[in-house]
């Protein structure tokens, strides 16, 4: 098996993580907004729970295992969250204070998911802040210890409004606690292919950090991992978007009316991620605006990734993607939403790179092909598109970090 990640260089590699891990984040952007419209903000707050609890502790526990950080203290807890999707770096500006193995804190200096909710008032701050954290964050920390809690030191609504850092909690590990709940749906989510999709081990000697085995580091500095190390980690991260998504599918259908309406949902959210998600990767990695360049772009993108969980193969010369039913389409992921009639987002990918490319979809179900078409004129923007462009993650801007190792304090 050989992943699509494989054909970049460590250089590459490392400029694509966080956008990878942000791409995720963006996500929930793509999806609430729809699920608001059909459901109301108390039950919007309920699937953003679902989803996270579900599939956090899942996909937690994989990337553990590939860069061999596997343990059940504060320090693998926080090297957890360094690499989830759930704390992009920088636009979830965690900062972290080890006390000693059983007891930490951490802070936010910036949280990009406050500063895109905050002008929509208290109330959707406190369904953030309180309602959705307090049982996702224990989720999150149970993959490590059933025993840790993630309780407020303080946090949002801001008082005074400008308050800094923007919230800050404390994570303790102690025997006495009762164990934290599982949430119901994790061994649905657990029990797909996504969560038991195996990639290539991390083959050592390459140069640079084969795992995260040492210190817990302030900021990870992707240019310090090996080549190996990296393609992995993009696999894993565009895992944990799969496994994110099959969650937050399963939430939705509970609550929508009917199969067509929840559908609706689920594709709207790929719809806006996908645009999003194009131009993020294109601009990171100076990617002309071809249809080579769409289809190295799309040959990128975590809806198309990992290579063995969405088969699918390029032909650069006729401009075309052939996708076979494989285990997304299986599980019912994102691929599931493609097909002959089901365009729209390939087309927000490929605009993504292009405002004037199209698509056209032949096929069925089983395998279809989708050709880039280059239109006259400019399409029209892609509603989804812009919605999920209200986030401010959407234009955000990765800054050189030190990476210094956290010691006991």
């Amino acid at each position: 098996m050989t992943s699509r990640y494989a054909a970049l260089s460590r250089e590459e590699l490392a400029v694509l993580l966080p956008e990878l891990l942000l791409i995720g984040q963006l996500i929930d952007r793509s999806g609430m907004a729809w699920c608001i419209s059909a459901f109301g903000r108390d039950e919007m707050a309920q699937v953003a729970i679902d989803e996270w609890a579900a599939s956090s502790p899942v996909y937690t526990r994989r990337m553990q295992k590939a860069l061999r950080y596997e343990g059940d203290d504060i320090i693998t807890i926080f090297k957890g969250l360094q690499l989830d999707i759930g704390a992009p770096p920088q636009f979830m500006d965690f900062r972290y204070t080890v006390h000693d193995r059983w007891n930490g804190e951490f802070h936010l200096d910036h949280c990009g998911a406050l500063m895109d909710v905050e002008p929509m008032g208290d109330d959707y701050v406190k369904a953030m802040c309180h309602d959705i954290e307090d049982p996702t964050f224990d989720a999150t920390a149970v993959a490590t210890n059933p025993k840790a809690q993630v309780r407020p030191i303080h946090r949002p609504p801001r008082v005074p409004a400008d308050r800094d850092p923007h919230c800050a909690w404390t994570v303790i590990i102690d025997e006495s606690y009762p164990d934290a709940p599982i949430h119901p749906e994790l061994a649905t989510v657990a029990a797909t292919r996504a969560a038991t999709h195996v990639l290539d081990e991390i083959v050592p000697g390459g140069g640079g950090m084969d795992a995260y085995d040492g210190p817990l580091l302030s900021d990870l500095d992707f240019a310090d991992f090996s080549r190996a190390a990296l393609v992995r980690m993009a696999d894993e991260v565009c895992l944990q978007m799969h496994l994110l998504v099959l969650s937050f599918r399963i939430a939705v259908d509970k609550r929508a009316t009917d199969v067509e309406s929840a559908t609706k949902i689920a594709t709207k959210q790929l719809i806006g991620i996908s645009g999003i998600a194009a131009e993020r990767i294109r601009a990171a990695l100076g990617i002309d605006p071809t249809v080579e360049g769409a289809l190295r772009v799309a040959a990128l993108h975590p809806l198309l990734n990992p290579y063995g969980y969405v088969p699918t193969t390029f032909d650069d010369q006729a401009g075309t993607i052939t996708v076979t039913a494989g285990d997304s389409y299986a599980d019912g992921g994102w691929i599931s939403l493609l097909g002959p009639g089901r365009e729209r987002p390939l087309e927000a990918l490929l605009r993504g790179v292009h405002p004037q490319f199209g698509v056209e979809v032949t096929g069925d179900d089983s395998a279809w092909t989708a050709r880039v078409v280059v239109e006259d004129l400019p399409g029209k923007p892609i509603d989804e598109v812009e919605v999920t462009r209200f986030s401010t993650g959407a234009g955000f801007a990765f800054e050189p970090r030190r990476s210094l190792p956290l010691y006991v304090v």
